[in-house]
């Protein structure tokens, strides 16, 4: 429908607990229809509703797997079990309201990762901090709980990057970004790139091109 702006860090909307979505109306299935152009625009692997401006537990994804990290650790990840173990069977999608339940370590996988994250497999990025990435452990696995846009609900485990995703777009969620969760030295790079960029004190957006 329509491609939307996105907020970049600093914008109050970011930074916020998001509200429960009460309405399951025409309304809330237009704005995830334009979430889904937007992120196909950008182009991402996820997007939430307060990086568009608004300040709803809304969130959309997409992720069909051969990202780095799945493939660097795929046999300790299980990946290949998937549809038997019920991982990553469902590989986009939107949630309304979620709760998400972080499996930190099964199957042994925790045990084989450094004990440091890696930049070459584990670093995020995020539309709202267009053009930078940086390492970050993140949970194995998560089970994600919530409802579609006909208030039907639904239940999604995840593993690897997949999972990661999730965590990232549930915390935008929280009023939290990627960067908050950095430790140093990439936590001050961050900040040294948002002071330059003269982001983080008010409200900057950008517009993806169809």
């Amino acid at each position: 429908m329509s491609i939307l702006p996105i907020c970049i860090t600093g914008t109050p909307v970011l930074h916020r607990l998001a509200a429960p979505v009460d309405s399951f109306d025409s309304e809330l299935r237009d704005l995830v229809t334009d979430m889904i152009d937007t992120m196909h625009a950008a182009p991402g692997v996820g997007l939430a509703a307060p990086q568009v401006g608004v300040g709803s537990q809304v969130f959309v994804w997409r992720y069909a797997g051969g990202g780095a990290f799945d493939t660097h650790y795929r046999d300790v990840l299980q990946l290949d079990e998937g549809p038997a173990r019920s991982f990553n069977t469902v590989t986009s999608g939107v949630v309304v309201n979620p709760t998400l339940d972080l499996v930190w370590d099964t199957h042994g996988a925790g045990a084989i990762l450094p004990a440091e994250p890696d930049i070459a497999h584990e670093s995020e990025g995020c539309l709202s901090v267009p053009g930078y990435g940086y390492p970050l452990r993140r949970a194995l696995g998560a089970v994600l709980r919530g409802y579609d846009t006909r208030g039907n609900a639904i239940e999604v485990s995840a593993r690897g990057w997949l999972a990661r995703i999730f965590q990232h777009e549930y915390d935008h969620l929280q009023g939290t970004l990627y960067v908050d969760r950095l430790d140093e030295p990439y936590a001050g790079e961050a900040r040294r790139v948002v002071s330059e960029r003269g982001w983080g004190s008010s409200a900057h957006t950008w517009t993806p091109q169809e």
